[in-house]
């Protein structure tokens, strides 16, 4: 698929890989939809890419939002074209703390709420408005889902944060099955350790010991990468039903 003049909706778009990808996909002539609860951020972003930039404010887990956001999309654009689902969290907690205190149960659907439940809700409805595109070389458009290596190599206090992302993983094949008869590819991208708003906090002697598992190159991933790799996946028409870790070789230790 040709980037330039399609519209892609991004969530999580306001900061981090998807605001990367924004900039990249705008730079290469399409238009983005930033879709986000950060309505500062996604107005500073917006601002900053000027033309053919649309931010909307959107809760992924609300079918409703998620509706009236791509209703805004198809109203100033005319139609959706790609979904990037970028939004999401991951607050570690151990299943029985130091002090024995049990993992709350809402700390764990929270996760599986936001990162497997928003972005499942986001992709069948964007699917939905890219089902009456008119087919370019037989494609009507393309999902790309983003997990993480913890889906594999979870760490410790990380069992809600991997079940959530594993989820993503597990149902990106049976959405390519469904999808392609409609013309429509879905890829997921598990990255590693990227600079993202929820790295940044980082200690230095923690993101030290994390930088020394990477086999090469030994620093985190950056945006900009990210959405080189995005972009790569919408042209390339033949990706499809894959999941690509994205972590510079890392395996992540224990903790």
């Amino acid at each position: 698929m040709k980037v330039e003049g399609k519209t892609f909706f991004i969530t999580g778009g306001a900061s981090g890989l998807g605001e990367g990808a924004a900039r990249k996909l705008h730079a290469s002539g399409a238009n983005v939809v930033l879709a986000d609860l950060n309505e500062r951020k996604g107005l500073k972003v917006q601002e900053s890419l000027g033309d053919r930039c649309l931010f909307v404010k959107c809760n992924v887990t609300g079918e409703d939002s998620v509706k009236k956001a791509l209703e805004a999309t198809v109203e100033k654009f005319g139609a959706v074209w790609g979904c990037l689902n970028c939004a999401g969290t991951g607050p570690p907690r151990r299943i029985l703390s130091k002090r024995g205190n049990v993992h709350p149960l809402s700390h764990f659907e929270k996760l599986v709420k936001i990162n497997l439940v928003g972005t499942f809700n986001v992709l069948r409805l964007c699917a939905k408005a890219m089902s009456t595109n008119e087919p370019e070389n037989g494609e009507r458009g393309v999902i790309i889902n983003v997990a993480s290596v913890a889906a594999y190599d979870g760490q410790i206090g990380q069992a809600a944060y991997a079940a959530s992302k594993g989820g993503v993983v597990a149902m990106t094949l049976p959405i390519s099955r469904d999808l392609g008869v409609w013309g429509m590819r879905i890829v997921t991208v598990c990255p590693g350790l990227f600079e993202t708003p929820m790295t940044k906090i980082l200690p230095p002697k923690v993101r030290a010991s994390l930088e020394s598992n990477i086999t090469f190159p030994k620093r985190f991933g950056t945006a900009p990468e990210f959405a080189s790799l995005a972009q790569f996946i919408i042209e390339n028409q033949y990706l499809n039903g894959e999941v690509i870790r994205f972590d510079g070789g890392i395996r992540m230790g224990p903790k």
